[in-house]
């Protein structure tokens, strides 16, 4: 049984349609697989999707300036042309954000029937705020302890962590403390682990 660790990107990338294996790994569990992924993650997942509505909304509301602006010209077949296609894009818009919060609804769902939930403990902030090992994100500094913590729990456990946030996660400091609590795989990509599992049967 290998344990494997995920992060914040696993759900996001679902959510964003950028890594269809994920969902299809969540959908259909591995029986030799454990997946484990630190609580704070939904969390993080819900305030990203928060700053996607927000993005979304501002596209939308530069949509609707540009709209009523062409709509004053009159004469302009290609005014004419780009109202209709902007109001198309306004729609295909909404269409979008309905898409990308159903999919991360569905992932949180799926996260609670298949996977193992690492709770966020006063010993692990405490050695948070003494092992700071990703100085530009706070945030991932502590997910990375919640993992760790985890790890050094499960000593004679196969472990690996996938992650596709390789600016914070694939740094040496980061690979060489995952290395110690026995994590000696990390992936980039869904696609990746999947055949590294593939090749361990």
């Amino acid at each position: 049984m290998a344990i494997l660790y995920i992060e914040t990107n696993f759900l996001m990338s679902i959510a964003t349609g950028r890594d269809p294996d994920a969902n299809n790994l969540l959908l259909s569990v591995p029986t030799s697989v454990n997946i484990a992924i630190p609580d704070i993650c939904c969390m993080e997942a819900l305030s990203a999707l928060e700053d996607e509505i927000k993005r979304r909304n501002r596209f939308l509301g530069e949509m609707q300036k540009q709209i009523s602006q062409l709509k004053r010209d009159k004469t302009s077949p290609s005014a004419q042309s780009l109202v209709f296609h902007l109001e198309e894009a306004l729609t295909e818009n909404e269409r979008l954000l309905n898409d990308i919060n159903a999919r991360l609804f569905n992932a949180l769902d799926l996260l609670v029937a298949k996977v193992e939930m690492i709770q966020l403990t006063a010993q692990i902030l405490r050695e948070n705020l003494n092992s700071n090992f990703i100085e530009e994100d706070p945030t991932d500094n502590l997910i990375l302890n919640c993992i760790l913590n985890h790890a050094h729990l499960q000593p004679n456990q196969v472990k690996v962590f996938l992650s596709n946030n390789t600016k914070e996660f694939g740094l040496a400091s980061v690979q060489d403390a995952l290395r110690e609590v026995g994590i000696t795989k990390y992936f980039s990509r869904t696609e990746d682990f999947l055949g590294w599992l593939q090749s361990q049967s």
